[in-house]
């Protein structure tokens, strides 16, 4: 199973456990969409947006000496963005309804996003399969004098 299925089956039983989720995406930490279960079409522009709002928490953490960043809650009038550092180079982006329970939210959101850093970073670690060289044509030698 590659990392990408496995990163989609995570997002599936996050959001079976948290039934109050209406959408649960992954992306890289620049903004490109690894994964989502979603009804939403607009994976492609939460994941930008969410890049975004990653490097304003990231400068934001620093600066004010709070660390690295590991989560970012926002709240509207119809619910909430959660956004969760997943290792070092992915996030998790979950939308919930207005009724949830914000601490099971941050319980749930926190043990998948530690999942998706894994397996998101194993991937990058995993060496690609060298591909067979192909034989090169000889060129004909010029014979010397």
């Amino acid at each position: 199973m590659s990392a990408e299925a496995e990163v989609l089956d995570e997002l599936r039983r996050l959001r079976a456990r948290v039934p109050l989720i209406s959408g649960a995406l992954a992306a890289s930490a620049d903004g490109l969409v690894l994964a989502q279960d979603t009804t939403s079409a607009e994976g492609e522009s939460v994941a930008a947006l969410t890049a975004a709002a990653l490097g304003v928490a990231q400068r934001l953490t620093e600066t004010t000496g709070q660390g690295a960043f590991r989560e970012l809650l926002v709240r509207g009038e119809h619910g909430y963005v959660a956004t969760y550092a997943a290792g070092p180079s992915a996030v998790l982006t979950l939308l919930a309804q207005p009724r949830i329970n914000v601490g099971r939210l941050h319980l749930e959101a926190r043990r998948s996003s530690t999942r998706i850093g894994e397996l998101v970073d194993g991937a990058l670690d995993r060496p690609e399969t060298p591909r067979p060289e192909r034989p090169r044509p000889e060129t004909p030698r010029a014979e010397s004098p």
